[in-house]
């Protein structure tokens, strides 16, 4: 059965939703290891370039009520995040954007909490298009108007992302009682309506089926200017109300991203480097991702919370991940 899926997989030809949800029904290590090697010669048949992205985190001071029950980044959800609220002056953005351009990381993402209608978003682009050569991503969710989105595309907003992170209603109001997944959608609407790169994701081990997924990932082809699918695994922050829902595995996420690149063989898959670790950044690449999001330079002047550990994303520890696999780190503009 797996056989003749992934066959037809390299006969160029579209997989029904049965296949899809056979796909992620694989439990023998043999078609595992097809599943993959499939994807990742998918992703490297198009390019072998493999995008780097950096990180500023502009405030967490979300003014969502309730906080989503995952939460470990916004201020007063977990110890292991920021916990204490901030809010990035302007000279700090700068800073952080200069210490990115410097480096080999040629993208960054500029994400924030809710509360604000984008104007934490707007004034980062103005700093980080108008004073560096990078290329930025900004993801502050649903905390985005039209007028907001046509300010970003103004200052040459590159990406916009919202992630969706389940499109199964009922588990989204269980986890994220203080959204609305149509909210979501919307503002997915109109970054497409404007014309600007769309970035939308999946959070995955959160409670969600297999058939969740596939429905996700056939949901997004909706949008026409998607370009970008970040596959995050869930990873539990004390003090948070699912501080003890079991971890992502590596392999639920490397199934995923196979599946995402058979599905969508020209997109961007995005992996939060250090919530996957250190090691287990390789395998998301043997998997077919081609971006590696959340990587941090020796020299980035502030501390990473809330995303995992920062030494996880380590510049150096990635490039040698890259090499390593044969794979080449792609350049700048």
């Amino acid at each position: 059965m797996i056989d003749k899926i992934l066959d037809k997989v390299n006969q160029s030809k579209e997989l029904n939703k049965q296949e899809i949800l056979q796909l992620f029904k694989i439990t023998d290590e043999d078609d595992f290891k097809k599943l993959l090697s499939t994807a990742s010669y998918i992703r490297d048949s198009i390019s072998e370039d493999i995008k780097l992205t950096s990180t500023i985190h502009l405030t967490n001071i979300c003014k969502v009520s309730p906080k989503c029950k995952y939460c470990g980044f916004a201020s007063n959800t977990s110890k292991e995040g920021y916990y204490s609220g901030f809010y990035k002056k302007h000279d700090e953005i700068l800073k952080i954007a200069e210490c990115i351009d410097k480096t080999e990381i040629p993208r960054i993402s500029c994400s924030g909490a809710h509360g604000y209608n984008g104007r934490q978003a707007i004034e980062a682009a103005k700093i980080v298009k108008g004073k560096t050569s990078l290329e930025l991503l900004v993801n502050v969710g649903t905390d985005l108007t039209p007028s907001a989105i046509k300010e970003l595309s103004k200052y040459n907003t590159d990406t916009i992302c919202c992630n969706l992170e389940t499109i199964n209603e009922e588990l989204f109001n269980e986890l994220k009682p203080g959204e609305q997944l149509r909210d979501r959608i919307k503002v997915c609407e109109m970054v497409c309506e404007e014309g600007i790169e769309l970035s939308s994701g999946l959070l995955i081990g959160i409670g969600e089926s297999y058939e969740d997924r596939v429905n996700h990932l056939l949901f997004l082809k909706r949008f026409k200017t998607l370009g970008e699918i970040p596959v995050m695994g869930f990873n539990p922050y004390k003090g948070t109300p699912m501080e003890h829902h079991p971890k992502c595995s590596i392999e639920e996420q490397m199934k995923t991203i196979a599946i995402t690149r058979i599905i969508y063989p020209k997109i961007r898959i995005t992996v939060p480097t250090p919530t996957i670790g250190p090691k287990n950044a390789k395998y998301s690449l043997l998997a077919g991702a081609n971006n590696l999001a959340t990587v941090v330079p020796q020299n980035y002047p502030l501390n990473i919370k809330g995303v995992g550990s920062p030494s996880y994303g380590n510049l150096e520890d990635v490039l040698n991940i890259v090499d390593d696999l044969g794979l080449k780190v792609s350049s700048k503009y």
